[in-house]
């Protein structure tokens, strides 16, 4: 299970603790939570996709500079 994975499933048990709390007030604070565990998950899958995508480019650059030489 990779991090975003992780950090989606903490979201979702803090939505399940969100619910079957009684007080209103910890209802708040499980939510929000969960939202910032869903934006901790974004932000690795954009880093993911980041690092994914610079890597890329750089292969794409070797191989047209090897081709121009």
């Amino acid at each position: 299970m990779n991090t975003s994975d992780r950090f989606l499933r903490f979201a979702a048990e803090c939505e399940v603790m969100a619910k079957i709390t009684h007080s209103q007030e910890n209802k708040i604070v499980w939510k929000r939570m969960a939202q910032r565990w869903l934006h901790f998950a974004e932000l690795m899958d954009q880093q993911y996709s980041n690092v994914h995508r610079r890597s890329s480019v750089k292969r794409r650059h070797a191989t047209v500079h090897s081709l121009a030489h």
